[in-house]
């Protein structure tokens, strides 16, 4: 099994690598969508280095924990934190969205350690519910972790899903909101506002864990509380900002989906390292 760490500053290193190989693929690919990959890296770093049971070496391992990219345009940040922890090579990330490549533009079970394929919003937190009740038959105990994006939740069935967690009794199931207040067309609140977001997962039947989802102490805290809930589903709801770490895409939501130029990425990798 993999080993994990409760160091803040490994997993903000961790996180500091992931946000550079995010900004490299995306440039060499010349497409794709680092806003949103962006807003995640924190969450995920925090779930694949310190939260669930996985092994890079055994990506089937029946007893791992699973993890389902519902906003599955935001896969670089997924490649690359599955990249960092092992389950394949650096240089694949720089074949992100080509021809032939197991780095698609959406997430797809050809790549080691992705449990889904993605691409359509709207549908993962049904397919990690079922991932979810599937431990209940099988009898072995594993945990479900889905990332939704803000804008996906418009989506009905995300509701649907969200009424049957709760009806039940799925305790194993964790969802986590990136709120980053931005989709593709603009800022979510115009689009088609989800607030008040809380009480709607409260009222759905949900424990609700509303955080910054920049503060690992806080990702860590969260999960940990999220795994004592036994008979009830948890959201997270992780305040984060689009495009984090780099200045000039943070809250633009041109950045939802332009990858940087060769310049761009230049003063990308300039402010991630300088920050540090």
């Amino acid at each position: 099994m993999f080993q994990l760490t409760k160091n803040v500053d490994i997993l903000k290193e961790i996180a500091r690598d992931v946000r550079a190989l995010i900004i490299k693929m995306l440039a060499k690919a010349g497409s794709g969508h680092p806003g949103g990959s962006l807003s995640a890296v924190e969450i995920l770093t925090t779930l694949y280095f310190s939260v669930m049971r996985h092994d890079p070496c055994n990506p089937s391992w029946p007893e791992r924990d699973r993890f389902h990219l519902s906003k599955g345009h935001a896969c670089p940040v997924l490649y690359a934190v599955l990249s960092k922890a092992g389950y394949f090579e650096e240089r694949h990330l720089w074949t992100l969205r080509q021809l032939g490549s197991m780095l698609q533009g959406h997430a797809d079970r050809k790549t080691p350690g992705v449990e889904m394929s993605t691409g359509s919003l709207g549908q993962g937190l049904s397919i990690s519910l079922g991932m979810a009740l599937a431990s209940r038959v099988s009898k072995i105990p594993y945990r479900v972790y889905c990332l939704l994006g803000d804008g996906e939740i418009q989506e009905g069935n995300v509701w649907e899903a969200a009424m049957a967690a709760a009806h039940y009794n799925v305790g194993n199931l964790c969802a986590i909101l990136d709120y980053n207040k931005f989709q593709i067309d603009g800022s979510v609140d115009e689009v088609m506002s989800i607030e008040p977001i809380e009480d709607k997962w409260k009222a759905f039947g949900w424990n609700t864990v509303v955080i910054d989802g920049h503060d690992i102490n806080d990702l860590i805290s969260a999960f940990e509380h999220a795994k004592e809930m036994k008979k009830k589903p948890t959201i997270i709801i992780a305040r984060t900002v689009k495009g984090k770490g780099v200045s000039f895409m943070e809250h633009v939501v041109d950045f939802h989906g332009r990858a940087p130029s060769p310049e761009e990425e230049r003063k990308a990798l300039e402010e991630i390292f300088d920050n540090d």
